[in-house]
């Protein structure tokens, strides 16, 4: 039998059991035998610590079982989670037969099931576009409520089954579109899906809107429509409006709302005389839930801690705000005084602190807090923001899920912090800086056609510092302009002496485009070394392309008029990616390592195609950075993807290591 059973007399003693029952239940079989009460066997499974309950209990669920003579189920849940189905028998002469069943998995599955089909049915439901999906026969056999939203018909109007064919005639004879060939826009269709191509083309409606339809083909057959309303001008431009203000992770104030909020709330204290509270917040061990769950996880638990943050503040006149990454901040009004603070610190700690949980992962973070008041800490914003960030640093020093009210003096870390900023500033000047360089792939020939130059600092005092450390701490004093020129030298005087197909990649930060010298100093690197600026590739990443003033375009359609190749990094990461394509040319996006490393995973694996296709479709080449298998690799080729990049590719090493690599293959070339 795949089943337990076990056999009982009228006595309750066991008359048989088959080895599915002993196994179920991790029973001793020295212990469990014919003979055995009924009640001992229950004890023994107290004992052993598979039982969730005492046998007194256990037996009290039972009995009425046994005394009823007649035939039941019913579930018991162990200790370790399994479900056990139980159907209770009786037997004529007295006593009973059992048999149990193992449903866990039974169970976990048909919930799983359960939750995709209504995560489906909520993203379709949800969706801000209309959706039409077809078979590969080309019947329709998915149809959102958006979709009849967006034309205004029913759905007897358009039954699932409709051909295309038949959508399109159905729309006119509504009168919804204007006048089109019929036979031509299936035509076209039929040839785009067969190239499977995606497919996209502007319908105008007789009410004066127009629709835009984008047509994807699916794998195994079919083709996914969707239709969207690209008219309301209005809406896009309060949007913009709202972005300007708001974080768009959490659409939480941003810092410049909340400078505005917190002037006029020290306007109001000052005019009534009372004491306002300014917190400023850090999550503890974010770095680690990205570092594990990637950076999509990571975003969901942001707006997680931001909805926290807002059920935790009691007043309406209280203002929460994410600063960027994980830096929040809060403006406390009302208090009577620093206990007010103290309350509300306290139930931050504990109600960020609380676990969560994501499609079955538990994640866990901390917050430490620094709290700054008006009048006694400071009288304007700039002030109270630098008390509240210096008792917010002194809380992190000391320990974390802290939070410290700032005293005079808690300036200890602003000197570290002052310190390094002084090391680094006389690290460039006593050559303490080196460059490391990873190969970068060529999927389709199997060559090394470029490398990414990486910055190292190698401190007598300090050790090996991680560009984590210092990355940060130069880019908020300047610094970043000047080791940025550096590093964009001395790439440049490296790359000279490869192959004259080899290109060389370089990070570029948002300071140093816009330091106004940028243009000069990439010019001045190629022309003093001698490379040909189209072996040059300047990696930006969306922080740069978010700034869209017309010095930073400008800087960038200058080096690419000279040839200069611009890379867009970490692509995927960030929330308007698209857009920055569309307004700026890049010649290369990066998939970010995360995506990579989670390739496996089916929605990851399909976004990472997507990306390759957008890639081929606008002409750009795209890199898969963090490549560490051969698993990973096959896919990436099978998607035609153009490059890859990671430690499968090779690790970051010395300008020499490079060069004996290039010099084998360009060997293996000549050998044939």
């Amino acid at each position: 039998m795949s089943h337990g059973l076990c056999m009982f007399d009228a006595d309750e003693r066991m008359i048989i059991c088959n080895h599915n029952y002993i196994d179920i239940f991790r029973l001793d079989a020295k212990v469990v035998k014919p003979g055995i009460r009924f009640f001992d066997i229950l004890q023994h499974s107290v004992d052993i610590g598979i039982a969730a309950q005492s046998a007194g209990e256990l037996y009290a669920i039972r009995k009425p079982y046994i005394d009823g003579a007649k035939s039941s189920t019913y579930e018991e849940i162990l200790s370790d989670g399994r479900i056990i189905v139980i159907s209770h028998r009786p037997i004529a002469v007295g006593g009973w037969v059992s048999i149990y069943e193992d449903v866990t998995e039974q169970r976990r599955a048909e919930a799983e099931l359960k939750e995709q089909y209504r995560r489906f049915d909520a993203a379709l439901a949800n969706m801000s576009q209309g959706l039409l999906m077809y078979n590969a026969n080309g019947r329709m056999i998915v149809r959102n409520k958006r979709f009849l939203e967006l034309f205004n018909i029913t759905a007897a109007d358009f039954p699932l089954g409709t051909t295309h064919r038949d959508a399109l005639e159905r729309l006119l004879e509504l009168d919804i579109y204007t006048e089109l060939d019929v036979d031509s826009e299936v035509a076209k269709a039929e040839a785009s899906l067969k190239a499977t191509k995606m497919h996209s083309t502007y319908r105008q409606l007789t009410d004066g809107r127009t629709v835009l339809v984008v047509r994807q083909t699916m794998r195994g057959g079919g083709w996914v429509a969707t239709f969207e309303d690209v008219t309301e001008r209005r809406r896009a431009e309060e949007r913009m409006m709202h972005l300007a203000h708001h974080d768009t992770l959490t659409n939480l104030p941003n810092r410049s709302m909340f400078r505005e909020k917190l002037d006029q709330a020290l306007g109001e204290a000052k005019a009534k005389a009372k004491p306002l509270a300014i917190l400023s917040l850090d999550l503890d061990r974010f770095k680690a839930v990205n570092d594990t769950f990637g950076h999509p996880a990571g975003d969901w638990l942001l707006k997680c801690v931001a909805k926290r943050l807002q059920h935790a503040v009691r007043s309406s006149k209280d203002v929460v705000a994410r600063f960027g990454g994980d830096e929040f901040a809060i403006i406390q009004s009302g208090i009577k005084n620093a206990a007010d603070a103290e309350k509300l610190a306290k139930r931050i700690v504990e109600i960020v602190g609380k676990p969560y949980r994501d499609k079955g992962r538990e994640m866990h973070v901390g917050v430490s807090l620094g709290i700054a008041l008006y009048p006694g800490d400071g009288h304007d914003a700039d002030t109270l923001l630098t008390n509240a960030d210096m008792a917010l640093y002194r809380g992190k020093s000391e320990g974390r899920n802290v939070y410290r009210f700032f005293e005079p003096g808690m300036d200890a870390l602003m000197r570290e912090r002052r310190a390094l900023e002084a090391d680094l500033e006389a690290a460039l000047s006593k050559r303490e800086f080196e460059l490391d360089f990873q190969p970068i792939l060529d999927i389709g020939s199997g060559r090394i056609v470029g490398a990414e130059a990486l910055m190292r600092w190698r401190s007598p005092s300090r050790g090996l510092v991680s560009p984590e450390n210092f990355i940060a701490a130069a880019e908020e004093t300047g610094l970043i302009v000047q080791l940025g020129d550096w590093a964009l030298r001395k790439a440049c005087n490296v790359a000279a002496n490869w192959p004259r197909d080899m290109r060389m990649a370089v990070n570029v930060s948002a300071a140093q485009i816009k330091s106004g010298g940028f243009a000069r100093s990439v010019i001045s690197a190629l022309a003093f070394s001698g490379l040909p600026a189209h072996r040059l590739e300047l990696e930006i990443t969306e922080t740069v392309m978010m700034d869209e003033s017309d010095a930073v375009l400008k800087t960038l359609s200058q080096l690419r008029g000279l040839g200069v190749r611009i890379a867009l990094d970490d692509f995927g990461t960030g929330y308007s990616s698209l857009g920055y394509l569309r307004r700026f040319p890049v010649d290369k996006i990066k998939i970010d390592r995360s995506f990579i490393r989670d390739l496996d995973k089916r929605d990851t694996a399909a976004i990472v195609r997507t990306v390759i296709g957008l890639g081929a479709e606008l002409g750009i080449i795209v890199t898969a950075e963090g490549v560490e298998t051969e698993a990973q690799l096959d896919m990436l080729r099978k998607a035609g993807c153009g490059e890859a990049q990671g430690f499968l590719i090779g690790v970051p090493t010395k300008a020499a290591d490079i060069s004996r690599l290039l010099r084998s293959q360009a060997l293996l070339r000549q050998s044939g």
